[in-house]
């Protein structure tokens, strides 16, 4: 029993995974509800991007690197798992939020594909499975910068250059592989990176200031 409790203790942060019970049921409502009566989103850019089957690998990869980011940060860094959980929720609350109020989607998805192969058969899948609404702004994009800011900010991969320098790649042909596989507009891309920037501001520069301010405070 004392065993258990000091577990329980040492791992307590995992209480922001209940955040789960809200995002899921609340996504889950949009994707099924907004279906016909939304506001179709597309730049002039969208059409100078092809779209490129293979890109549907980094795309499945973004699963895996979240899952992998999160449980090392979750056993290595509590405070930074608690603060990428602050920024994560907060950008996917606000995302939530526009969808709810701006219900909105894509007309972007090829109807023929130029190839046969096994990546158009993984795109089919993802095709049918993920409706090309509610993409404003784009979480595989909010969610893949988070996801580097907080491992390249974190004290467990201070000396750690290149599993950063592989982050900050991996996060890049992610946020790519969104719109060449027509899964978002550049207009979801832009929006997610905007997003990405007001909140590593509050989430993450503010309590850096902070800290700085206390360090200088005279003591009494």
């Amino acid at each position: 029993m004392k065993k258990l409790k000091e577990l329980f203790k040492k791992y307590n942060h995992a209480w922001v995974l209940l955040y789960a019970l809200i995002y899921m049921p609340w996504f889950t409502y949009l994707e099924r509800h907004v279906t016909a009566d939304f506001y179709l989103i597309h730049s002039p850019l969208d059409d100078y991007i092809p779209f490129v089957e293979y890109f549907i690998v980094p795309y499945l990869l973004w699963f895996v690197y979240l899952a992998v980011g999160a449980c090392f940060l979750f056993f290595k860094d509590k405070k930074g798992f608690l603060q990428a959980a602050r920024f994560a929720i907060s950008g996917m609350t606000i995302f939530l939020i526009i969808c709810t109020i701006f219900p909105n989607g894509l007309a972007l998805r090829p109807t023929v594909f130029a190839h046969d192969n096994v990546f158009v058969d993984l795109v089919k899948i993802v095709y049918s499975t993920d409706t090309p609404t509610n993409v404003l702004p784009s979480m595989h994009v909010f969610l893949s910068v988070g996801m580097c800011m907080a491992l390249n900010r974190t004290p467990a991969l201070k000396d750690k250059h290149g599993i950063r320098i592989a982050a900050g790649i991996l996060s890049f042909i992610i946020v790519l592989s969104t719109m060449f596989l027509k899964q978002h507009s550049v207009t979801d891309v832009a929006a997610a990176l905007v997003m990405d920037g007001i909140l590593y501001q509050l989430v993450y520069a503010r309590q850096a200031r902070q800290a700085r301010k206390l360090m200088h405070e005279p003591v009494i």
